[in-house]
């Protein structure tokens, strides 16, 4: 059994997990930033790098103790490298290569959306080549993967992420942080009734949400003006056209690569809407639909730590000049 402690720290979130074998959780402790940063309506990175410091050590000692190993019991310390917030990303690379240097364990780093992507192993056993769909606040790509370590980028956002452009349809429309949970609640109340454009581009698995967005933006402020204005419906309509679009990809990717599976990751993964029309649509196309479990869909150290499983049996390790990588492509 490989047992693999895992840290994140990339943006808002400071987990620490123990996985053994690229799948079973042994522990997965977050502690969440998230009612400290919906005071500005949005992270506020050198305040999410201080509450880093302030909770590493914490959540570090829980996770172990949760997990009833110590940490010589470990086959490897794993963190995530980026892409992220440079301050944060530097507080879970510290302290890995800490633990590393005081064990003598290898050091894995880990690709924030791949690790993403292999979260899923968690719920299903992966089977290649598989599609992914990874979607959140700052990405929105098509990753083609023949192995857990070899993958191919198809397509993503020219502008906007689709998460980006959830959380500032819902700061016009008054909505609370964060902007993709209050949209995903409130259009459970209403009707996708406002038309939003269309959008094209230039490449066929590219997309593009800043129209959609300041569509959105221009659409609401119209409405106010006349006393029109219905949130609920304002939000479906805004949710259904990002999906909408996301689910248009997809399914001509699949046109274009053979696979046996298609998966969904990353934050905006946990959208209600998205999660049933990816499975009901993308199934009727003949392809095996995996959806992550919702708490891996928000960051956490199990999936780092899953993700570093694959790297750790090829001998992909990292030495203790490793540093954060807040630009880390795929």
């Amino acid at each position: 059994m490989i047992k693999i402690l895992g840290i994140e720290s990339s943006c808002d979130e400071t987990a620490v997990a123990i996985v053994a074998d690229g799948h079973q959780i042994f522990a997965n402790v977050v502690s969440s930033q998230i009612d400290t940063h919906a005071l500005f309506g949005g992270v506020v990175p050198e305040v999410a790098s201080r509450l880093h410091v302030q909770a590493i050590g914490i959540v570090l000692k829980q996770a172990l103790l949760k997990a009833g190993f110590s940490l010589s019991e470990m086959d490897a310390i794993a963190v995530t490298q980026g892409p992220g917030l440079a301050g944060c990303l530097h507080i879970g690379v510290q302290a890995a290569k800490t633990l590393s240097w005081i064990t003598g364990k290898p050091l894995v780093g880990v690709q924030h959306i791949l690790a993403h992507i292999i979260a899923n192993r968690l719920e299903q056993p992966l089977q290649f080549p598989l599609l992914a769909l990874v979607v959140s606040g700052g990405h929105s790509e098509l990753i083609y993967m023949e192995s857990p370590l070899t993958y191919r980028y198809l397509g993503g956002t020219q502008d906007d992420a689709a998460g980006e452009a959830f959380d500032k349809s819902a700061r016009v429309l008054g909505l609370p942080y964060p902007g993709g949970v209050s949209i995903d609640k409130k259009a459970k109340q209403g009707t996708p009734r406002y038309p939003l454009p269309k959008v094209h581009t230039e490449k066929p698995l590219d997309f593009s949400f800043s129209g959609i967005k300041t569509a959105m933006i221009n659409l609401v402020n119209q409405k106010k003006q006349q006393g029109t204005l219905v949130i609920a419906d304002a939000a479906a309509s805004i949710q259904k056209a990002i999906v909408d679009q996301l689910l248009e990809k997809t399914r001509t990717a699949l046109e274009q690569v053979a696979v046996k599976q298609v998966v969904l990751a990353g934050g905006v993964a946990a959208n209600s809407e998205l999660r049933e029309r990816f499975a009901v649509e993308l199934a009727a196309a003949g392809v095996e639909v995996v959806l992550p479990p919702l708490y891996c869909c928000t960051d956490n150290a199990a999936m780092v730590a899953a993700a570093a499983y694959d790297k750790y049996l090829a001998g992909d390790f990292a030495d203790l000049s490793m540093a954060a990588d807040p630009s880390y492509e795929l």
